[in-house]
């Protein structure tokens, strides 16, 4: 049986690795995101919103995918 994140495609696992680095520097992220990913920080993060619901990320990188979804949450109940 082949494991579940090896089902993750490059793009998919740059844009978790990008997000385990945790960029704080105004603008930093935004430059990342064009330079590594080469997409536009709104599909970029389009992307990684549908990335936090599959179970494949969560199997790949739970300690990323947890913590973003905590701050989803935190985020859509503020609103």
């Amino acid at each position: 049986m082949q494991r579940p994140e090896a089902e993750l495609g490059a793009r998919e696992r740059g844009i978790l690795a990008l997000e385990r680095r945790g960029i704080s520097a105004p603008g930093a992220k935004e430059r990342a995101i064009r330079e590594e990913l080469d997409l536009s920080p709104v599909r970029y993060y389009q992307l990684l919103n549908a990335l936090l619901d599959d179970p494949r990320a969560l199997a790949h990188d739970p300690v990323t995918v947890n913590r973003l979804r905590r701050v989803r949450e935190g985020r859509r109940a503020e609103r």
